[in-house]
């Protein structure tokens, strides 16, 4: 600030820790940096700046600059949001319908957790949501469900009947039919011949060749197949060429749940990049946004998102420790202690054929170790009948708890009311038989965690990813450590104006400015 004059009150002007924290904390204002005639270093929000006469020598300004300022503009007006701010879905109903309607109505958006849940209870919650967010943006939750088609193909045809207008699509490799189906069936034109998006798609990649997918126009072999059946129109078939398949793409990093374990640092600006790629090649109308996913739980790690361009956050660990999350108090404390390492993959439930893991807690459970035995049997022998009668016994007593043709009985009820598929598929295929049963353990041992059950805490299945850890090292001296203080929109609020404070201090920084250690982090009050 060479030769910059600071012109104001001299009372104006604060030295003290406390003031100097207070003018910067107040981002929605500019802060001034000036120093007095005896050499002392202050900070105030006004004044004016000359570049000669008499006045402060300015050390440094910064301009303002809110938590409501991160993020793409377009991301923000599409969704009518004040923030960029995502909470994404957690499977079985952890990213709940409070969860949902607690962040629509401070403005930011929540995926509901529909993954897992039976037709009627994803209703239910869809018209919960609805009354509860009239105009408000939400979305819910699409998981691919290669092993069980007719689970994705009910969750859309329920989508398009409610009239769900986005939808998080997660844990995908290929496209499938039933979403270019959610895709198509809410495309038409308006008065002045534009293209309308009526069906929105978040679509969660970790993968450059799953997002190029997202972002190119619909498979034309689906298209076909879709009009051929006269399941979307003329009009949908050729306007589905037309625009890509997703709105947005959310870059998902080292999350919980599914998860590649990439470092964002590295995965979101080769991302980025398709994307620039991909839009000088298809020229659309509106470009594609890119937000990140996965190691969010700090202001630190928000900004660094955000700086890297993303048009918006996602958060999901953290929330799960939030009093709206759907899982147990035993979960939410368990939650509220760990550290980032205690983490770790197992095989997940509805990939598990597949050799397909993801990111649980280690810490207070052995699931992740008894997962992992589960799909190294499956991997060594043919059917249940193979498994050693030693090896067998350890499963039934210390894993399932039961004979496992007892567990097998539970399966073909569970599947004769859910996809009486995959037990037609089972009859005369051992190697089938064993996955279900093994899917059985891992199926319910997320929702033993759910539901806080006391005879299985060994077992619990909690999916979370290291930023649980770093948000638990933030907020340990603050009311926020306990797992009871937790709300949803206030974490998410006290996360975003953090980032919106170091973004202030690293500006004054940029410009040789060293403030005191006690002002580079932003309390939490």
């Amino acid at each position: 600030m060479i030769n910059l004059k600071w012109i104001g009150s001299p009372r104006e002007i604060s030295f003290d820790l406390k003031g100097m924290s207070d003018k910067l904390k107040n981002t929605s204002i500019p802060c001034y940096v000036v120093k007095d005639l005896s050499g002392r270093t202050g900070i105030t929000n006004t004044g004016t700046i000359q570049s000669e006469g008499k006045g402060l020598f300015l050390e440094a300004i910064v301009p303002a600059f809110t938590a409501e300022d991160f993020g793409d503009t377009s991301f923000k007006a599409d969704y009518s949001l004040k923030y960029a701010y995502k909470g994404g879905a957690m499977a079985n109903g952890i990213a709940s319908t409070d969860m949902v309607i607690a962040l629509g109505k401070k403005q930011m958006i929540g995926s509901f957790g529909a993954a897992g849940m039976i037709p009627s209870r994803v209703q239910e919650a869809i018209a919960t949501i609805q009354k509860a967010l009239p105009t408000q943006a939400y979305a819910c939750n699409l998981i691919h469900s290669p092993i069980e088609k007719a689970l994705e193909e009910g969750a859309v045809n329920l989508y398009i009947e409610h009239g769900v207008k986005v939808v998080e699509a997660s844990a995908y490799m290929n496209l499938s039919e039933q979403i270019v189906k959610y895709r198509a069936v809410g495309l038409s034109l308006d008065a002045d011949g534009e293209i309308v998006i009526g069906n929105k798609v978040i679509g969660k990649v970790s993968r450059k060749e799953v997002a190029l997918r997202f972002m190119s126009p619909a498979p034309i072999q689906f298209l076909d197949k879709l009009l051929a059946a006269g399941k979307i129109t003329q009009q949908q078939y050729e306007l589905a060429q037309k625009v890509p398949m997703a709105d947005d793409i959310t870059v998902e990093a080292d999350s919980g749940g599914h998860t590649d374990n990439r470092p964002l640092v590295v995965l979101f600006p080769i991302i980025l990049q398709l994307r620039d790629e991909i839009q000088k090649k298809y020229n659309y109308k509106k470009q594609i946004r890119v937000g990140a996913a996965g190691g969010i739980g700090t202001p630190a790690s928000a900004l660094a998102a955000f700086s890297m361009g993303a048009a918006y956050i996602v958060t999901g660990s953290i929330n799960q420790a939030c009093v709206e999350s759907g899982t147990s108090d035993n979960v939410k404390e368990l939650l509220s202690k760990v550290a980032s390492t205690d983490v770790t993959m197992a095989p997940a439930s509805d990939m598990f054929e597949l050799g397909v893991e993801l990111q649980v807690l280690k810490r207070g459970t052995l699931f992740g170790a008894r997962a992992k035995k589960l799909y190294e049997v499956y991997t060594r022998y043919e059917g249940i009948d193979d498994i050693p009668a030693e090896e067998r016994l350890k499963l039934e007593t210390k894993t399932f708890k039961m004979p496992l043709e007892k567990v097998w009985e539970g399966c073909v009820s569970f599947f004769e009311e859910r996809d009486p598929e995959q037990i037609e598929k089972a009859q005369g295929n051992p190697k089938r038989k064993m996955a279900l049963i093994f899917r059985w353990y891992l199926g319910l041992s997320s929702n033993w965690a759910n539901a806080g059950d006391p005879d299985r805490v060994m077992d619990y299945q909690i999916w979370c990813g290291p930023a649980m850890g770093a948000f638990n090292e933030w907020t340990k001296d603050s009311y926020l450590s306990e797992a009871t203080n937790r709300k949803v929109a206030e974490v998410a609020i006290h996360l975003l104006e953090g980032a919106a404070y170091l973004h202030r201090i690293n500006t004054i920084k940029d410009q040789g400015v060293n403030l005191p250690l006690e002002l580079l982090h932003l309390n939490i009050e």
